[in-house]
């Protein structure tokens, strides 16, 4: 079985900080990359940074200079630092894992946290 647990979500006021935390656990044998996905009530699920073994980062242009996708390979952990957070983040967010299990296993499988709520108000 593989579970994936994320924390670090809240409400914060704009221009706070959050940093979302979502740990990897099970018979794993390798992840190929993780990232954060974020969704807003009515609309679709978009990518908000994703991040490979290797460290190659991606982040969707609305975050660019504000947040920081990182991770512990050692730990299967993915994070998130978010900095002068702004209304529009408003999401629940979900954290991404594209996860194999070894030879004989078949290709990666993207794995699904069951989200967080981050919700930034005045």
């Amino acid at each position: 079985q593989v579970h994936l647990v994320e924390s670090g979500g809240g409400l914060v006021q704009p221009g706070g900080s959050l940093r979302l935390s979502c740990a990897a656990s099970g018979n794993i044998f390798s992840i190929s990359a993780m990232g954060w996905y974020r969704q807003a009530p009515g609309k679709q699920r978009d990518l908000v940074a994703t991040i490979t073994s290797s460290g190659s980062t991606n982040y969707a242009d609305s975050v660019k200079g504000r947040f920081t996708i990182s991770r512990d390979n050692a730990k299967n952990t993915v994070y998130l630092q978010m900095n002068s957070l702004k209304p529009e983040d408003t999401a629940v967010y979900y954290c991404n894992a594209a996860l194999s299990f070894g030879p004989g296993y078949g290709p990666p499988t993207n794995y699904w946290a069951q989200g967080t709520q981050v919700t930034v108000s005045s």
